[in-house]
């Protein structure tokens, strides 16, 4: 078998092409975003037209990065793998990491020995960031990663401020009040809400906005009970609802799965929704859409915020700075519950 004569192109013979140096040619193509556009499309034309295939070895030792970021999940795999909400946002971050070329590395952390194994795995120089999903309480996880140098993102605000820790959030607070809102309008006068986990600050933003809005309007709620975000729980919540109070005619649930839950258990007492109760979700999952009826839910933009938690998580990298955090808007969207 003949051997090819050429010689492959090297970095160099794509900056010459391309009229760079050697060194913006190395940005462009190590997916560096602070390269002037003409110069990244010379580069880009260049190294197509040369069939330059990038080293991605090389480019490690140049750089000192992996070209590898994590995206870890502080729960069960049975919880990861039953809420939508998850596949939604690593849909998202995977096609943002895949446009800069990055690859996606996936966890989920269920206790201390995953947690501690991962730990090394990140320290060992494998991740060049991590970004961190369905965090439960003050975790010190993102800390102590910051300490060893590794940039963390978060999904969702954290308890407390930390120093370097930057995250990507939808308007939970807001999402609540719209929810409220509707079922006042809709004539409801005896609310309650079924909340999330109360060591998430989600839950605690969407039950505080659920009682927040109920006081701007003069209106007294009629319960509150506890979910885990689990059809499940959501379905034990409603039951216990409707047992402390049966007349209750609007209920705020702060996920999807729950409110499928709540749907069942209305229909277990004999009762109809909307006729009799109306229901509002929250995250819009493809779930609501198919449930009967129609979940009417608060929209958060999951596969937006993962893209954005990708994205923001590399340029902060780039730039050797943790972004700003950013606050995405919600949207109610209305079907048949309520």
């Amino acid at each position: 078998m003949a051997r090819p004569t050429g010689r492959a192109p090297t970095l160099e013979s794509v900056a010459e092409r391309a009229g760079v140096s050697r060194a913006t040619a190395g940005r462009v193509l190590s997916g560096a975003t602070t390269v002037g556009e003409h110069a990244r499309e010379a580069v880009l034309r260049a190294a197509a037209e040369l069939s330059y295939v990038t080293n991605r070895a090389a480019r490690s030792l140049m750089t000192r990065r992996s070209d590898s970021i994590a995206i870890v999940a502080a729960e069960s795999e049975g919880r990861f793998f039953d809420d939508p909400y998850f596949s939604l946002v690593l849909r998202g971050a995977h096609a943002a990491l895949a446009e800069r070329d990055v690859q996606l590395v996936f966890s989920v952390l269920a206790g201390d020995e995953g947690r501690d194994r991962f730990e090394r795995f990140a320290r060992g120089g494998h991740l060049d960031g991590v970004i961190m999903v369905s965090l439960h309480g003050d975790d010190p996880m993102p800390r102590r990663l910051l300490r060893a140098g590794i940039p963390v993102m978060l999904s969702g605000r954290p308890f407390s401020p930390v120093e370097g820790l930057s995250y990507v959030d939808a308007d939970n607070l807001g999402g609540a009040r719209s929810a409220v809102e509707l079922l006042a309008e809709r004539g409801r006068r005896r609310l309650a809400t079924i909340t999330g986990p109360m060591d998430m600050i989600a839950a605690i933003d969407r039950h505080d906005g659920f009682f927040a809005e109920l006081e701007a309007r003069g209106m007294t709620g009629h319960g509150a009970e506890d979910g885990d975000f689990s059809m499940i729980g959501g379905r034990a919540a409603m039951h216990r609802l409707m047992a402390a109070d049966p007349d209750i005619d609007g209920v705020f649930v702060a996920n999807d799965l729950m409110a499928l839950g709540a749907l069942q258990a209305v229909g277990d007492a004999g009762r109809r929704v909307p006729e009799d109760i109306a229901i509002v979700g929250f995250d819009d999952s493809p779930l609501a859409a198919e449930a009967r009826p129609a979940i009417t839910t608060v929209r958060q933009p999951i596969v937006a915020m993962g893209a954005a938690l990708a994205e923001r998580l590399l340029d902060g990298i780039e730039q050797d700075e943790a972004l700003p955090p950013l606050v995405m808007d919600t949207e109610l969207i209305i079907r048949d519950s309520a």
